[in-house]
């Protein structure tokens, strides 16, 4: 049996070679000989020792130390490290871990929102919906409204160019024939999809992984989270051009697949996180949602109304809306409808695509801004 202090030694090299690292047994055996050689005392002695003997490359040493931390610090790890995840620690969780019930006591049917937290791994199969995401993302540069940026390049324009006109009088003893301009140059508008996991929206959380890859692919920026008990960022997944090899690494990401509806609380974590909460400022957000919330309204009202101040657009698509006789009838959607700029239908792929490239908010919207 393997001595509980050894284990994370031994379990390094199966962890680097299934991260697509290079981890010979040889390099195991020199590993433990220089743990050893180095009588380390900190935890920081044992990563310098992995760091000289399987020498990761500078473009993946954050890759490397995920690993690493996975199996040294417990820390949760379910993917290869080109898309490491950004799942946040437990103190960040959604919320509180509920009781897990059995399996024949817990089989959700996908039409009702539950509170419970139900933790899994999916696997995402593609199916052929080939021609409307070709479509989408062919159609998806031109639709995405366009904002001015801090950057600015010789043009015609209103705005004077000193440094052009500094170095023209120089080249010409002081003499100015024209005076140089610049203007700022446009650039698109960040897009920023929320993807609702729970057990209501299991029918559709495939199909709209499959749209967010492409949406990834198209855009010049884009952020992908999954919420449902707890938050996810799922962005470097989908940056992988192979679908399928993308929404594998996103499944393993994904803890909180057909679980339970705690919209405030996510959000609420999403908010919190500075990092996470800059990707809403000035971006369109999409929430593809059926509001089913089982958690507490308020937490949900007050995260909208904060994420209603940050973004420039809020857009919540959802299943339901494929019934030309829906209206909000929760509790929770009818007191965030405030707080949305469009309440659209959020079905399949073919209909997210329709509202974000057809004539649809972004477009009604469009222009540099």
């Amino acid at each position: 049996m393997i001595p509980r202090p050894l284990a994370p030694f031994l379990a390094l090299p199966p962890a680097l070679r299934e991260a697509g690292f290079a981890a010979a047994p040889e390099q195991a055996e020199s590993f433990l000989a220089a743990v050893g050689l180095l009588g380390p005392r900190s935890i920081r002695d044992v990563r310098r020792a992995a760091h000289a003997v399987f020498g990761p490359g500078p473009e993946r040493r954050q890759d490397f130390d995920d690993v690493f931390d996975a199996v040294f610090l417990g820390r949760a790890f379910l993917a290869p490290a080109e898309a490491a995840g950004e799942e946040l620690p437990r103190a960040y969780d959604a919320a509180g871990l509920g009781p897990m019930p059995e399996p024949e006591e817990d089989k959700p049917s996908g039409q009702h929102a539950t509170a419970q937290e139900r933790l899994l791994a999916r696997s995402l199969t593609a199916v052929d919906e080939e021609a409307v995401l070709r479509a989408f993302a062919r159609a998806l540069p031109d639709a995405i409204p366009r904002r001015r940026s801090r950057r600015v390049r010789a043009a015609r324009g209103r705005l004077a160019d000193p440094r052009r006109a500094f170095r023209d009088l120089l080249r010409r003893d002081g003499e100015l024939a024209r005076l140089p301009t610049r203007r700022r140059l446009a650039r698109q508008r960040r897009l920023l999809l929320l993807v609702d996991v729970s057990g209501s929206m299991k029918a559709g959380t495939d199909g709209a992984l499959r749209l967010a890859h492409a949406l990834v692919q198209a855009a010049e920026r884009a952020e992908v989270f999954t919420i449902g008990t707890r938050l996810t960022r799922v962005t470097r997944a989908l940056r992988h051009r192979s679908r399928e090899q993308a929404l594998g690494l996103a499944a393993g990401l994904v803890a909180d697949w057909d679980g339970g509806t705690r919209l405030g609380e996510a959000l609420g974590v999403f908010l919190a996180v500075p990092r996470f909460a800059s990707f809403a400022r000035g971006a369109a957000v999409v929430i593809l949602s059926d509001g089913l919330e089982r958690g507490d309204p308020a937490a949900l009202v007050l995260a909208m109304r904060r994420l209603r101040g940050l973004a420039w657009r809020v857009i919540w698509l959802t299943p339901l809306a494929a019934d030309p006789s829906f209206r909000p009838e929760t509790g929770a959607l009818r007191a965030i409808l405030p707080f949305i700029d469009e309440l659209g239908d959020g079905s399949g792929p073919a209909a997210i695509a329709r509202h974000l490239v057809g004539p649809g908010p972004l477009a009604r919207a469009g222009g540099a801004a």
